[in-house]
């Protein structure tokens, strides 16, 4: 009897579906595509066909031109060579979807990057019972436990206000983490205009044209010094400390990242105001999923998969590494 799973191939670029013909997250060129979200590290450009959330392929679209690409709404299915193929929300990002890989009776789950926390701009995690669940885990270890988003919002905007003459600068990843602070900052009662890196423009239009409103975005570019006091800025987390923050008033530096509970990643990057704002999941919302869905085995794609692995063992669940390649867990996407 062949073992469980035995037609999904797991290889250091990318995880190869034999009776699809089809890679999932593929980080070279190929010619079948099914690809779970935008970030670069999963999305890439080359592919001859990609299968993707509409959401995810305008993204690829504003990165890499257009695709050739074909629409997969969450809770549709379709067939990709021998295999039943269906998109449901992973949490992550906009568009990001885990994908559902169905042959001859067997289910796979594939999460991509996820979490469980509510976000206003993504449709939330829906957990899938499965045979294998294939999951990422940027955080896994025990130290990993994200406060509530909430309470990070209310720091960073009190800020803000106990300095009326200066301005806050986040770093923030272009992709998912910049839109989310906006839109967490608006729910809080922040309606004044944010200004924006112009590397952050482009992905903030797209979020928008989609329907998720970040309310009144203004360029840093060409923008008078005092205008920007009081006000909040964002910028990619590579701009924090470089010559562009000098046209800023006064800026008091934070970034928005799972990996600021690390008080050395902090000072590394002169952060000032560190906010734990993570897009993946943490230790607990990691091993909770899993007891969730219940999996015959738990396949960990990247992070730290030693932990999570030791974590299965112990409660006889079945597990393995599959020691991936080209998978980013720095900051700046966490």
């Amino acid at each position: 009897m062949p073992r469980l799973g035995s037609w999904i191939e797991p290889h250091p670029t990318g995880i190869y579906v034999r009776p699809a013909d089809a890679w999932v997250d593929p980080s070279q060129p190929q010619a079948r595509a099914l690809v779970t979200h935008g970030h670069a590290d999963h999305a890439r450009g080359g592919h001859g066909t990609v299968w993707a959330t509409p959401e995810t392929l305008a993204i690829m679209g504003v990165r890499y031109g257009d695709q050739n690409g074909c629409e997969v709404a969450y809770g549709q299915s379709v067939t990709v060579g021998e295999v039943e193929v269906s998109f449901v929300p992973a949490g992550h990002v906009l568009g990001s979807a885990q994908i559902i890989l169905d042959w001859k009776g067997e289910r796979v789950v594939v999460s991509g990057d996820y979490k469980r926390r509510p976000d206003p701009t993504c449709e939330p995690f829906l957990p899938v019972k499965c045979d294998i669940f294939i999951t990422e885990a940027t955080f896994g270890l025990p130290v990993f436990h994200h406060p509530e988003t909430g309470g990070e919002i209310d720091r960073l905007l009190t800020r803000l206000a106990d300095n009326p003459d200066r301005c806050v600068l986040v770093g923030a990843y272009a992709l998912g983490k910049a839109q989310r602070v906006i839109a967490e900052a608006r729910r809080r009662g922040h309606h004044q205009p944010i200004y924006l890196h112009g590397a952050l423009e482009r992905l903030c239009t797209l979020y928008a044209e989609q329907g998720i409103d970040l309310g009144e975005l203004r360029l840093v570019a060409g923008t008078d010094k005092k205008e920007m006091m009081g006000h909040l800025v964002l910028c990619p987390p590579g701009a924090l400390n470089d010559r562009w923050s000098r046209r800023l008033p006064d800026p008091i530096t934070a970034a928005a990242s799972g990996w600021m509970r690390i008080r050395q990643r902090a000072r590394q990057k002169n952060v000032e105001l560190p906010l734990i704002i993570s897009d993946h999941a943490d230790w607990g919302e990691l091993t909770d999923t899993i007891l969730e869905i219940a999996p015959k085995e738990v396949w960990i794609t990247h992070g730290r998969e030693d932990a999570l692995m030791h974590w299965c063992m112990t409660r006889q669940i079945k597990a393995r590494e599959l020691n991936m390649v080209g998978y980013d867990d720095d900051e700046d996407d966490g």
